[in-house]
């Protein structure tokens, strides 16, 4: 119940509600930028150009983000980065509103969103912590997961009504102000502390890549993270590819499926917000249950697709709250910002690889066949992690 106990507190109240109302924008702006891109260009590889450009920034970035959070404080930190996402986000309402909106610009816009985004996420996953207290964190993080697919979920549906009722720039810009209530949040806290640093940023990225490496169990959470998302993480690759290669569905039943991803995503977040402190265990169901999504999609039966890939949606939040979670009670506080540096590394920046594999086994093996070999991969992933996980050492002081 520590996510109830939070939602009591005030502070972790408003921060929370800001948060979620800037997420709700960032994917009604996600689903804008899509359409965008088709109606400038009608092309779905340089649409494939601009996703690609908005990840680079976090193969770049997130380890210099690192550095920054343990140095600085993390308010002010996100009071840049929030700031500058929600300028950018007005640029491109003006541009697309004024009919000067060229592919060019959707291209830098993606670009410098995903560097700012890059530096954000780190910084804002240990500001977590500092703000709802190392206790309360497996709360915290749980909340703001469900927080986070309940906007993925609700904010495409309403960026597709925004753009049918006023256009596309109206979804840019509805992002743009969705900022507003998270910076006034932020202005209102105290800026917390910061840390020292030497002065070589390589080297204070370094001592926090050598903990991730070095500290048992984070290194195999990490290392869990990256098979998982390499391999069975793909649904934005994975259900299209399906859905049409497959099952030869209509848009209607691809965003069906879709749903179905997210309805189980938001499942796990729901029981993982109410069912205490993290366990290894549960990180192993989770990589379980995603090797079962894909098991069942090589089965020539078509009625249990949603429920295999509701299983896969509560696999990948189960994983990733979990993994969040275990990681962030391990790593003292000094080393926090640089570890979850290494940690959204991993995580995003096997994204577009993972996206390309999927892509490619598609093509190379078929539909079904590829799934197998995909849900194959990740079972034996598992099986090694449940054989082999190591004894968890004493939290840091």
């Amino acid at each position: 119940m520590l996510a109830l106990a939070l939602l009591k507190d005030p502070l972790y109240r408003s921060y929370w509600l800001a948060l979620f109302t800037s997420q709700m924008g960032t994917w009604m702006q996600s689903a804008a930028q899509g359409w965008l891109v088709l109606l400038l260009t009608g092309s779905a590889e340089r649409l494939g150009l601009v996703v690609a450009l908005q990840f680079l920034p976090s193969l770049l970035f997130s380890l210099p983000a690192g550095v920054l959070a343990d140095r600085y404080p993390k308010r002010n930190l996100l009071l840049f980065t929030q700031g500058g996402m929600m300028a950018l986000a007005f640029l491109m309402a003006f541009l697309i509103l004024t009919g000067q909106v060229r592919y060019g610009h959707v291209l830098l816009f993606a670009f410098l969103y995903g560097a700012l985004n890059a530096m954000d996420l780190p910084v804002r996953q240990s500001f977590t912590v500092e703000l709802a207290g190392r206790e309360r964190y497996p709360g915290a993080i749980a909340l703001n997961s469900f927080g986070f697919n309940t906007s993925r979920l609700l904010g495409p549906a309403v960026s597709g009504v925004l753009i049918a009722l006023f256009g596309v720039g109206v979804a840019y810009l509805a992002n743009a102000l969705s900022f507003l209530p998270l910076l006034l949040v932020l202005r209102g806290l105290p800026p917390g502390p910061g840390g020292e640093g030497n002065g070589r940023w390589w080297g204070e990225a370094q001592e926090g890549v050598r903990f991730v490496l070095e500290h048992p169990v984070v290194r195999r959470v990490v290392g869990l993270v990256l098979f998982a998302s390499l391999l069975g993480m793909n649904f934005q690759t994975l259900v299209p590819a399906y859905a049409r290669l497959v099952l030869a569905l209509s848009a209607a039943g691809y965003g069906f499926l879709m749903s179905s991803v997210g309805l189980g995503a938001l499942g796990a977040a729901l029981v993982m917000a109410f069912t205490g402190r993290p366990k290894p265990s549960r990180l192993l169901l989770g990589v379980f249950s995603l090797a079962l999504a894909h098991l069942g999609l090589f089965l020539p039966i078509s009625p249990l697709v949603p429920l295999f890939l509701a299983f896969g949606g509560f696999g990948m939040i189960s994983v990733l709250i979990n993994a969040n979670t275990l990681v962030q009670l391990a790593v003292p506080d000094r080393l926090r910002g640089r570890v979850m540096a290494v940690y959204s590394l991993v995580m995003l920046g096997t994204g577009p690889l993972g996206a390309y594999l999927t892509g490619f086994l598609f093509q190379l093996l078929g539909g079904r066949l590829a799934a197998l070999v995909l849900g194959g991969a990740v079972l034996m992933v598992g099986l090694y992690q449940l054989r082999s996980w190591p004894k968890e050492p004493s939290p840091p002081a």
